[in-house]
């Protein structure tokens, strides 16, 4: 298929940059549109406000217009019948629906090019074209340049993944309008040349909360690599089908001010040079067509657009990431001020998706043909071992840690352990096209680095692993999840970073740069399920020793499934006639758990459903963060039955709280949860009665703290310590029963978490080592400060258990390795049943008298909530006038000194990330402005 011109032909970039100018110009007049009934064919007229009649024009559906004059933002429900209404209309557009939301209503998306286009299967051709440019191996070079000469790009448009950032879904609704009933030669323009693909809205449970996360409190903009949320797998299993070469996610942040990129320092290094050349070059085009107020600077400050601040492309879980580095993508977060108007709101949002599709339809060819040699390369890289080197994208900054000189040939997951998360973490890899291989004989690996900062001669890699070779098309995207270390260039943190998925799962894995060739078979599937059979009065049995083997365990006790565990091993077993062979080795399949069978009686102790309540008191957000990590986790993903347990209820010793075995306490912003003493009085009988308190970082720990059920106080952090969402060994306590199933050796996330210090009445179940085996990645400073301090302690009082988690092992909901501990803790037997861990090292008389002093120490300040302060370090010497600066914004502010540079604290009680907070963005443009070098920026 050779793309025809229309009657206004192709362009040269800067030709069509002032041609959009215009009719961005005419587009944003407050004019109705000139009805005309469809020409047919290639016909194409010079004015921009011509449509085809029968296609509905947001006045006529919607009473008013989208972006000038329009009154309000448009509902949920709106957006789906708007979508639905033009696709029966137009001829150049297919609808459909992308997922569901948690309450199960419709992601709608729209498809929209050139009738010819559109026919049956040309799309489906011109989508499989698209795919074939990234394999080259399976594509030679002129085969990929005729694709190039003849075929569209893909842009995709997305808007409103954050709930209450709405204006972005309206203007992609008119987008759709324009590219669907336009008939104006810039319309046709783009149809003839691109393939565009709209989903107005990501997030319609947060859109019609007015709220930024989705029904279970999650940040959809951070679910793009785990996938862990409905509404983020449907949208990439899309883009796998439809790969865009330009994506837009259209947010909106605080003020009346506009960003699109060039982005913020740091950038990730596996993003290949193109998307980030045609990323920049877009900005550009944005910029000749944004109008209003232009750039701004000096005495414009409203209604203007800006660059080079805030919105980096770092972490691997962003709307801008995830195309970028997946799909190579020119993936873009725009970002408009929520305090302007509706219809400015609006019409700036069209203004730049406008300008980005006209950018995209004048350099198709050059977009098609660099496509394709992202692939190429990736595959020369992987070949050779080569990373992609750290650059910055900032003109006045430059890059502070490079990449080092490292050679990546292959990453080896070893089976021995953990065999389920091991597994799921190849599925999640395969479900981005990662080829991924088993090894069908062992492979001596030469020089192999162990993740964890070791390096082992001549390292038997046996059978049965997962071997995953870098000389494939996504190498880029294999270093960017894999790596044990991100390795970021410029410290400027807008999230986290450590996002390492072995490390997140403590899955035991190798990287070497030597070049191997062993004997493998492509992974076609999920491993697991029944492996052998059991006879009819035998028994079936798995090692709980993982996330997926915990949700195994908790939905086979869902269906009422009688089970056992050894509290030494932490094997779980199952009578064979209690379920069907073929039911469970579909279910354990499904989890990548192998389930034996064996001759003998099922044994160990018998598990029951937990009764679990979620503290929904003083402190905690029940509508975001850790609540609703727990709501996922322990309701959608194990099938509990969790109940909400109040202040109220503590304080009152109500049936919704003593009737429970488990109370769940999320992290929050309270050191008492609201409880009285008498509250506190009634939470400590009820674990001493046999009850499991499971505390989760601030709050979790520090209501256990109050209430007298630990000794753990908190240490005080060190000035000038950050751990930025960094990964950290820990030994584990492998004789505690809330380890059942983790390595002598683990690793944990930390994000800023409280120090503790180590219990003196209960196990410590996880601490970080005082010796050379401390060991972090990330970017973490004075972080020695955690050594022989303690992750995860197991407080027994009574019958029951207190167990503490330093940090949020429920994290995003992608901290496997924490979710199978807390899976182990709700599964605690109460010392009734003779299970009880002894604990010799502190008298008995003097548990209570240990604890009481833990609870009269003075609480830390909450600088935080579930998040983390911001911290601006600056040299000693600028100290005086950074701090003049801060104060314009906030009277809060602390600073303390350490080797040479001034660190600025400012607390941040809500927990809002950097993008959701009021004035940080503006705060750090003030002091660039003020010619303060930043040596690093923490929000």
């Amino acid at each position: 298929m050779r793309l025809r011109t229309t009657m206004c032909g192709r362009s040269t970039y800067a030709k069509i940059a002032g041609v959009a100018a215009l009719a961005l110009t005419a587009l944003v007049a407050p004019v109705s549109p000139a009805a005309y009934a469809d020409p047919g064919g290639d016909q194409c007229v010079s004015d921009p406000n011509a449509h085809v009649s029968s296609v509905p024009s947001p006045e006529k559906f919607f009473g008013f217009p989208l972006g000038k004059g329009q009154p309000r933002t448009v509902t949920t429900d709106e957006i789906k019948t708007y979508v639905e209404a033009v696709g029966r209309a137009s001829d150049r557009v297919v609808t459909g629906t992308i997922a569901h939301s948690v309450t199960g209503q419709e992601l709608p998306y729209a498809i929209v090019s050139s009738r010819h286009h559109m026919v049956p299967g040309q799309l489906k051709k011109i989508a499989a074209q698209i795919r074939s440019l990234r394999d080259p191996r399976s594509l030679r070079p002129d085969k990929a340049a005729r694709i190039a000469e003849d075929g569209p790009a893909i842009v995709w448009i997305a808007g409103n993944v954050h709930g209450g950032e709405k204006s972005g879904a309206d203007a992609a609704l008119r987008t759709l309008y324009e590219l669907a009933g336009g008939l104006s030669c810039d319309v046709a323009t783009r149809n003839e040349n691109l393939v565009t693909v709209i989903m107005p809205t990501q997030n319609p449970d947060g859109r019609d909360a007015d709220r930024r996360q989705n029904e279970y409190g999650f940040d959809l903009n951070r679910d793009w690599f785990a996938r862990t949320q409905p509404e983020t797998g449907g949208k990439i299993e899309m883009l796998r089908e439809y790969p865009a070469q330009v994506f837009v996610d259209a947010h909106e942040m605080g003020g009346r001010q506009y960003f699109f990129p060039p982005n913020a320092d740091p950038i990730h290094h596996e993003i290949a040079a193109q998307p980030v050349d045609w990323i920049n070059r877009i900005g550009a085009a944005n910029a000749a067509g944004f109008g209003y107020n232009g750039a701004c600077g000096g005495a414009v400050t409203t209604e203007c657009y800006f660059n080079y601040a805030t919105y980096d492309m770092f972490y691997m879980g962003y709307g801008d990431t995830v195309p970028a580095t997946g799909f190579g993508a020119a993936g873009m977060t725009f970002e408009k001020g929520s305090a302007s108007a509706v219809e400015d709101r609006v019409q700036q949002q069209f203004n730049t998706q406008w300008a980005t599709t006209g950018w995209a339809a004048a350099n198709r060819r050059e977009i098609l043909d660099g496509y394709y040699k992202i692939w190429q390369t990736a595959i020369e890289q992987g070949k050779a071992g080569t990373l992609e080197p750290n650059e910055v994208v900032q003109p006045t900054n430059t890059v502070q840690f490079p990449v080092p000189d490292v050679k990546v040939r292959s990453y080896f997951l070893l089976p021995d352990r953990q065999v389920g998360d091991v597994r799921r973490l190849v599925e999640r890899l395969r479900a981005m096209d990662v080829e991924v291989y088993r090894l069908k004989e062992a492979v001596t690996v030469p020089n192999a680095d162990v993740f964890g900062g070791r390096t082992v001669k001549n390292l038997s890699v046996p059978a049965g692993a997962y071997w995953i070779p870098m000389d494939q098309p996504q190498k880029h995207w294999i270093q960017a999840l894999i790596a044990q270390d991100p390795y970021v260039p410029f410290p400027y943190f807008y999230d986290v970073s450590s996002w390492s998925n072995p490390l997140l799962m403590g899955v035991a894995t190798v990287s070497t740069g030597d070049a191997l060739s062993p004997k493998a078979d492509a992974v076609k599937g999920m491993d697991g399920g029944v492996v052998s059979a059991a006879p009819a009065n035998g028994s079936y049995s798995y090692p709980m020793d993982s996330a997926a083997a915990s949700e195994l365990t908790f939905r086979l006790l869902g269906q009422g499934v009688a089970l056992s565990r050894d509290l030494a091993t932490g094997v779980v077993s199952l009578p064979a006639r209690a379920v069907n062979r073929g039911d469970l080795d579909k279910l354990a399949r499904s989890y990548g758990v192998a389930v034996e069978g064996r001759a003998g009686d099922a044994s160990g102790t018998p598990l029951r459903v937990p009764d679990t309540g979620l503290f929904a008191g003083t402190g905690v957000s029940t509508t975001s963060g850790s609540y609703g990590e727990a709501r996922y986790v322990l309701g959608e993903r194990w099938g509990l039955d969790v109940k909400a347990v109040t202040t109220a209820d503590v304080n009152g010793n109500t049936p919704a709280f003593t009737e429970r075995s488990v109370l769940l306490v999320p992290d929050g912003s309270s050191a008492n949860g609201g409880l009285t003493a008498q509250g506190l009085a009634n939470l400590k009988a009820w674990v001493a009665a046999g009850g499991t308190y499971v505390g989760l970082r601030n709050e979790g720990t520090r209501v256990a703290r109050t209430a007298g059920l630990t000794s753990t106080t908190e240490k005080t952090k060190p000035t000038g310590y950050q751990v930025i969402g960094s990964h950290f060994r820990v030994n584990v306590d492998t004789a505690s029963q809330v380890a059942l199933g983790r390595p002598a050796e683990d690793f944990q996330f930390n994000n800023g978490d409280p120090i503790l210090n180590p219990s003196v009445t209960g196990a410590n179940v996880l601490t970080y080592p005082s010796d050379g085996a401390f060991w972090s990645n990330g970017y973490t400073t004075n972080a020695d400060a955690l050594k022989g301090s303690v992750a995860l302690v197991d407080e027994p009082t009574g019958a029951g258990h207190a167990v503490l988690f330093a940090y949020n092992p429920l994290f995003r909901a992608y901290n496997e390795n924490g979710i199978h501990l807390v899976a182990n803790a709700l599964l605690l037997p109460s010392s009734k049943t003779g299970a009880a861990r002894t604990l010799a090292a502190t008298p008995a008389g003097k548990v209570e008298a240990l604890r009481a002093d833990a609870a009269e120490a003075a609480p830390a300040d909450d600088l935080a909530g579930e998040w983390r302060p911001i911290v601006i370090q600056v040299a000693d010497a600028d100290a005086g006038r950074a701090e003049a600066v801060v104060r314009t914004y906030t009277d809060t502010a602390r600073t303390a000194s350490a080797d040479g540079s001034a660190y600025i604290t400012i607390p941040n009680p809500e927990g809002l990330a950097a993008d959701e907070h009021p004035f940080l963005r503006d705060m750090v443009h003030d002091l660039n402005g003020a010619g303060i070098p930043l040596r690093s920026v923490v929000g």
